[in-house]
């Protein structure tokens, strides 16, 4: 690693996914948090980079540094883990940070899932979650079901209402595979991230049809008149979300919708909510059976006659899997402007920036 700032390139630059995780979390140490907590935020961070889910990788890392500076991400929190029966847990974040209090939500529905064939853990009251693909794979690593949904601060519209009214609440779903890499669903209820509308803005790139709104919910294709995602699928979306909302943050005495939609002034500090379910094929039958049937349906899907305009068929995650291996080989490209960012938070920070190299 150079131990000052080089000069930001005109092109994406490729960085080494170790080089990522050191520089991220070292900027996240020294942003405030502790060492373990730092490790555990870039790990997340990077693992998005990797598969390709640029919006919430490595450019994360400037807005996160906003977000402790301010103190709306407690960068020493005591997180208590609850619980009333074998199979459930919540998780009291504490404001901890989403990697964090999710990596801890992982582990212990795993950790339950394994003595008693299924567990639900909810984590209330953390701040941003990050790509909940992760969580969930990690939870599909140790040969379980990884099932997770997240529920935020209002910023998409709701079918019928005006405005911004419930949260592009994600959902993700992981399966384990022996011969192929495993089924990873990992989607917003929006008809697009808010990431990407950003992307747009950034870049001047007019935005699909029926994906983005202004303020008070008109459609526009326009990346500088659009606030906000619509619901993917109309009602459809709205309602998944709706529903996401009762089953992370109603559940566990924690509302965001009602009490972002009241006159309490505090009911609109960020703060998101999750729900992380572990199944245990071993719970329902043979668990060899159950990997080699899965193998067999994708293998299936796969081999399904592909449309006139298809490059192929593909299953959820296999496409991120192929360019996570691709990226740990030539490395992560990164946007000249992202490099910007984390160029400076470096020099400010005194943390030494890797060797790069201009992507061809």
């Amino acid at each position: 690693m150079t131990d000052t700032p080089t000069t930001s390139p005109q092109r994406k630059v490729r960085v080494r996914a170790d080089d990522l995780r050191t520089l991220a979390a070292s900027l996240l140490e020294k942003g405030g948090l502790g060492p373990e907590h730092a490790r555990t935020t870039a790990d997340v961070f990077v693992w998005a980079a990797l598969r390709g889910i640029d919006s919430h990788g490595i450019a994360r890392i400037p807005a996160y540094l906003e977000l402790l500076a301010k103190g709306v991400v407690n960068a020493r929190p005591t997180i208590t883990v609850r619980s009333a029966t074998q199979a459930t847990a919540v998780v009291d974040a504490d404001r901890a940070p989403g990697p964090v209090a999710l990596t801890v939500a992982a582990d212990e529905a795993a950790n339950r899932a394994g003595a008693g064939g299924v567990a639900a853990v909810a984590v209330r009251g953390t701040v941003h979650t990050g790509a909940i693909g992760y969580y969930v794979s990690r939870i599909a690593e140790q040969g379980l079901v990884g099932l997770g949904f997240v529920a935020g601060m209002p910023n998409m519209g709701y079918t019928g209402a005006k405005g911004a009214a419930v949260a592009t609440s994600p959902l993700a779903v992981a399966v384990p595979a022996r011969s192929h890499a495993p089924l990873l669903l990992d989607m917003a209820t929006a008809a697009m991230a808010l990431g990407r509308i950003r992307q747009a803005k950034a870049s001047g790139t007019p935005l699909p049809e029926g994906t983005a709104a202004t303020e008070d919910g008109t459609p526009t294709t326009d990346p500088e008149k659009a606030v906000m995602p619509v619901p993917l699928g109309g009602a459809k979306g709205s309602g998944m979300s709706l529903a996401f909302e009762m089953l992370t943050s109603v559940l566990v005495g924690a509302p965001i919708l009602s009490a972002f939609h009241s006159d309490d002034p505090q009911g609109r500090k960020h703060r998101q909510n999750a729900l992380l379910i572990a199944l245990d094929p071993a719970a329902f039958g043979d668990p060899d059976a159950f990997v080699a049937a899965v193998d067999t349906t994708l293998s299936t899907v796969k081999t399904l006659p592909p449309a006139d305009d298809a490059v192929g068929v593909h299953y959820p995650g296999e496409r991120s899997a192929a360019v996570a291996e691709e990226r740990t080989d030539r490395g992560v490209p990164v946007t000249p402007k992202v490099w910007r960012e984390l160029t400076q938070h470096a020099g400010a920070l005194g943390v030494p920036l890797p060797d790069i190299a201009a992507q061809g």
